[in-house]
């Protein structure tokens, strides 16, 4: 298979996989979804219909979703989903990602996000909180979270957790818990 026809069944197979997660996604509004009430008693519906999913698309290696649907402190709702089938999550250089978790890896950048979420968006705000460092320090962290796109700069020097990488974020906590 050439490497067009490999990229066009991955795009059908991402496709596919989205569509899987907008089925078990919970609405705008706060009620359940369809499918979610159906298989309300079974802990595991969101894996089965990506497993069926999976055996739609013949992808034999399974894949990965991750979604989410969150309300942040601040009133903000975040709906976002991403899917990938295994083969090409374990084909990607891994390398590529240290970056991204790097920034990540520092306690005061992980509070800083927080905060952020949370409403406290300039660095003025930043910078009153008690054990989050100098000025310098904090702009120093805010300049990792941008250049390894966990922030980036909004409109009068406010910052933002960008959309697509809110659920992300919590992802990737939830994950650190196990």
């Amino acid at each position: 298979m050439d490497l067009e026809q490999r990229v066009a069944d991955l795009e059908r197979r991402l496709a596919a996989l989205e569509q899987a997660a907008e089925l078990t996604a919970e609405p705008p509004d706060g009620r359940p979804a369809p499918s979610a009430a159906r298989d309300r008693r079974d802990d595991l519906w969101a894996l089965h219909g990506l497993k069926e999913q999976l055996a739609e698309l013949g992808a034999d290696n399974g894949g990965v979703l991750f979604a989410g649907a969150v309300r942040t402190p601040t009133g903000k709702r975040y709906e976002w989903q991403y899917g990938l089938v295994t083969d090409t999550v374990l084909d990607r250089d891994w390398a590529d990602a240290a970056e991204s978790f790097a920034a990540l890896g520092q306690p005061v950048r992980l509070r800083l996000l927080r905060e952020i979420l949370g409403g406290r968006c300039t660095a003025a705000e930043l910078t009153e909180l008690d054990g989050t460092g100098t000025t310098g320090q904090i702009y120093h962290h805010l300049r990792q979270l941008t250049a390894a796109g966990w922030l980036h700069t909004a409109a009068r020097g406010r910052y933002e957790v960008p959309v697509s990488r809110v659920v992300p974020l919590l992802v990737m906590l939830t994950a650190a818990e196990r």
